[in-house]
């Protein structure tokens, strides 16, 4: 499907579910703490934690999470190979490189970069999603001793482990947390100066509105509804401009499109709905 071609398609529902916008007013953000700056919210992590019992129905509410996966994992393993002076292994490409996967839920994305050979820890502020991730690392033991989850926030863990990882990957949590730009400068805490950091997020923008919610949400139901609040979506302008000022320079910015018909996605020149960023932790 073409960039004209979805954009039709979701303008062209823009009259019929303009209705559905209503429901997406927030609530007043939940934090774990009101003593100190955080990036959770709870109203968040409470929604996620509920899709537990579905984390890994790769035909479920969350399919399209699944299909997003061999397009995340292609831009990681190339842009980290094409960037680290580390010795390439042939069939275990990120060997002896070690990913911090922000917002890991229950491991989608955690466990086929362990297959490829990198040594990930995934953190994820619902204890649901955590004991969801150990329990299906575990069917796998070439990958179970390459993988550690712990349930807590990217604030803790940054602290208590600063300038520790070759890469920090934040995909599809951006756009939930309370404060991103606390969020991107715990995310550059935890690199090694010279470090990769890869996002994806959705832009903020008409389109992304109506793909991102009225569509995914409330016509293809591809992700429960309520999962996406638009005031939270960040435009990849502001996103670089927050790296720069955490110590990161951007290498990379690339649009990223979904097909819901064969639930595939691809790149894209248009960032207008969803995109990517590769960005590099600047070496003082």
């Amino acid at each position: 499907m073409s960039i004209v071609a979805y954009r039709k398609l979701i303008t062209s529902t823009l009259r019929i579910c303009v209705r559905c916008r209503s429901t997406q007013v927030s609530k007043p953000v939940q934090q774990f703490s009101t003593l100190k700056p955080s990036t959770l919210d709870q109203k968040e992590v409470d929604h996620h934690g509920k899709l537990s019992e579905i984390w890994w129905n790769v035909h479920g509410e969350i399919k399209a999470l699944h299909s997003f996966n061999p397009l995340r994992v292609q831009l990681i393993r190339d842009a980290t190979l094409n960037t680290t002076s580390k010795k390439i292994h042939t069939g275990s490409p990120l060997k002896d490189i070690s990913v911090l996967d922000v917002g890991c839920g229950g491991g989608i994305l955690s466990e086929p970069l362990a297959r490829i050979g990198a040594t990930v820890t995934g953190i994820d502020a619902s204890p649901e999603l955590i004991n969801v991730a150990k329990t299906h690392a575990n069917l796998d033991q070439n990958i179970a001793g390459k993988l550690t989850y712990l349930n807590t926030s990217i604030e803790d863990h940054s602290k208590s482990n600063p300038s520790s990882y070759d890469v920090v990957v934040a995909s599809e949590i951006l756009e939930h947390v309370a404060d991103q730009e606390l969020f991107l400068k715990c995310c550059s805490d935890s690199l090694k100066p010279g470090g990769s950091i890869f996002i994806t997020t959705l832009n903020k923008t008409l389109f992304s509105w109506l793909g991102g919610i009225v569509i995914a949400e409330y016509i293809c139901r591809l992700v429960p509804r309520a999962t996406h609040d638009w005031k939270k979506f960040i435009s990849p302008e502001k996103t670089h401009c927050l790296l720069e000022k955490c110590g990161c320079r951007t290498k990379l910015i690339h649009g990223i499109i979904y097909n819901p018909l064969k639930n595939e996605w691809c790149w894209s020149n248009s960032t207008s709905i969803l995109y990517a960023i590769h960005a590099i932790k600047i070496v003082q």
